[in-house]
Parts: structure tokens; sequence; C-alpha cells
């Protein structure tokens, strides 16, 4: 058996509500010995504005459409009854339906229509009484009116409230869009320079190879091929993401613990050897997001060992447990030699950005030399209760 949600029940008793409140309107009506059709016309314009389920509408019902097109009937119907004389009766409809219209205008119409809408609906409220009482001065007229201003106030009032949430919601939801666009821009950027800044080593070594030792120079060929398609896999994947094409999750590019291995399998040149000493059983205790900024940690680190340590010949990434904090480190032994042109060099923003990915996580980033000579970065990232 299906059950039914208390929403759903609200929902039901609420239009029919609406729709008894609409057939009492007709038949004082028609107890009042006018036609009814007039009426009739109002409310199902009304109606059918206010209860079309929204998934099964069409584009052309606007909301600006939705609410103008019965307060204009409403209003049409109160001056047609003042020229005729015929006295046709309000009802509760007809205000209950004027109300939800005036909701609408005020929390769902664009910016240009919804003063016009509200204040549509508003006068074609307010003007109801007359169609009875014919003139402003009435007391019965004037009683009416003020308990309408009342009813306007508060549902305009409610109506413009929950507008102003669905603004700071829609700001919220901005703002975290860029945020994550931003990021990803970062990760292109760190990717793309980690390859380009790979290809750009290994061609300048493969230029002074083809004078020295030709017949070598495929490794260092093949080597460039595979940094460079990484590079655009590394582009493809994050502008797909970027032009925002509804990609699966796995199309950003991400790195974990087990990446760092390929990582530093990739990276040495000739005469530079790299060494992973990483702690057994990492993977299943540290959190992907803090696998993730490790990654780049180590890719950061070694993008700048050739940038700025052409000539290190021993370099370690260290990956262990340090009580409940992951400890990431990257040694080298260079002495600041790079042979890169120095357009090559970066910006000197890198440790910068990794700096605020990893206090983003809890956790602290040093970078200096080493007493014995070379460079240290290290990163601790607090893996939280086990």
């Amino acid at each position: 058996m299906k059950s039914v949600s208390p929403q759903g029940c609200l929902r039901g008793f609420g239009v029919g509500v609406l729709v008894a409140a609409a057939v009492v309107d007709v038949l004082n009506t028609g107890a009042a010995g006018y036609g009814v059709w007039p009426v009739a016309v109002v409310l199902l314009a009304g109606l059918t504005a206010v209860l079309w389920p929204s998934d099964r509408r069409p584009a052309w019902l606007t909301p600006e459409l939705r609410t103008a097109v019965p307060g204009a009937l409403s209003v049409l119907l109160t001056v047609g009854s003042l020229l005729s004389g015929r006295r046709y009766p309000f009802g509760p409809g007809e205000v209950i339906v004027l109300l939800c219209l005036l909701f609408v205008a005020v929390r769902h119409c664009g910016p240009r229509w919804a003063l016009t809408c509200a204040a549509l609906d508003t006068v074609a409220l307010l003007m109801t009484p007359v169609r009875y009482a014919r003139s402003l001065s009435d007391d019965d007229a004037l009683a009416y009116i003020a308990i309408g201003l009342v009813l306007v106030g508060l549902t305009a009032g409610f109506a413009g409230y929950l507008r102003s949430l669905d603004y700071r919601r829609t700001v919220a939801v901005g703002e975290t869009r860029r945020a994550e666009r931003l990021a990803i821009a970062a990760d292109l950027h760190d990717f793309v320079a980690h390859h380009v800044t790979g290809i750009l080593v290994q061609t300048q070594m493969a230029r002074m190879m083809a004078a020295t030792a030709s017949d070598e120079l495929d490794p260092v060929l093949a080597g460039i091929e595979r940094a460079a398609t990484e590079a655009l896999a590394s582009m493809r994947r994050t502008v797909g993401v970027l032009r925002d094409t509804g990609a699966e999750a796995d199309r950003r590019p991400v790195g974990d613990l087990a990446a760092i291995a390929e990582l530093t399998d990739g990276f040495p040149a000739p005469g530079q050897k790299v060494t992973l000493d990483r702690a057994p059983g990492l993977d299943t205790e540290v959190p992907h997001e803090v696998q993730s900024a490790a990654f780049r940690v180590v890719q950061e680190a070694l993008t700048n060992v050739r940038r700025h340590a052409g000539d290190a010949t021993e370099i370690t990434v260290g990956l262990r447990r340090a009580g409940d904090r992951l400890e990431v480190t990257v040694t080298d032994d260079g002495h600041g030699s790079a042979p890169l042109p120095d357009a090559a060099h970066g910006g000197g923003f890198g440790l910068v950005g990794l700096t605020e990915r990893v206090t983003a996580l809890g956790g602290t980033l040093d970078a200096g030399p080493r007493a014995a000579g070379g460079w240290t970065v290290r990163a601790l990232f607090p893996l939280g209760k086990g």
C-alpha cells in the first residue's frame, strides 16, 4: 500500500478548501439571481493559475501571466458590475485565489513584473467590496478594505521573506560554485605545470643528446610524449567540468596516495633517483580529501625540484603516520642549479596555494633548506578520530 506524506495531505486539504470556497461563490451568485458565468470565468482562471501542477505546466504559462490574467478579469468583473448596476456578490473563493496569486507574484515573478502583478492582484482584491456596497464610503466596504489590507500585507510580507531566502540561497550556491571552479582551475594549473615542466626538461635533454648520444633519444622522446598526453588529458577533463556539461565526478582530475607512486615513477630524469618511503596500510585510514591534498603537495614539490634544483640526484618522498596525523615529506639534495629559462620558474605562488589547501584541512605546511644541503617540504594532515 502506497503511503501518503504529511505534505501531500496538507496540499490536498488546501486544494479542497480552495475548490469548496469557489463553489460557494458560484452558488451565492446564482442565489442572488445573477448569471454565474462571469464569476465562474474569474474563478476558473484563478484556480487554473494556482492549481496547475508545476511539473506539467507549459512554458508559456509564466508567473507573470498566471497572476496578471485572473487579476485583470476580477477587475473587469467589478467594473462591469458597476456599469451594469448588478450587485455581483464576492465571496471567500475569489478572495483566497487573489491572495494566492499575490503570493505567487511577489515570490516568483521577475523583478520587472513583480510589483506590477502584485499591485494588480491587490487592486482586484480591494475592489471586490465595491460590487455590492457601490461606494467606498460605505461602512461595510471600509471594513472589508481594512481587512483586505491586513491580508495583503501579511501575504506579501511572507512571500517577500521567502523570496529573500531564495535569493540568499541562489547567491550562496553561486559563491560555492565559483569557489569550486577556482579550485578546479587550481587543479588544472598544478597538473599542467607539472607535466609541461617535465616536457621542457626532457626537451632540453634531447637537444643535448642529439649531438652526443642520438641512439639513446627514444626513451627521452617517449617520456615527452607521455607527459604531453597526460597534460592534455588533465586539461580535457577539467575543461569538461568547467563547461558544466553534467560530467560525472570522476572527470575531475584528482589524485590519491596510490597516484603518488605513479607520480614518483615517472618523475626522475637521467642521473636522478626518486625513492618513495611509504608506510603500509595508509589508504584505508586516510580520508579522500587528505589523500588528494597530499598528492598536490608531492606534485608541487617535485615540480619545484625541476624548476629550482635541477642538479638534485637524490629525492625522497615520505608518507607515514605521525600520531594522529599524516606526514608528507619531499626532500632533495640539490643546490639550486636549474637549467630552465627564467620564464619557466613560475610566479612563486605554488607554496602559497599549497598552504591554503593544507590549512583548509586543518593541517600545516613547512618548507625550507636542509642542514645537509637541499630542500625539504613537510606537510601534516589531521586524520580525525579513528
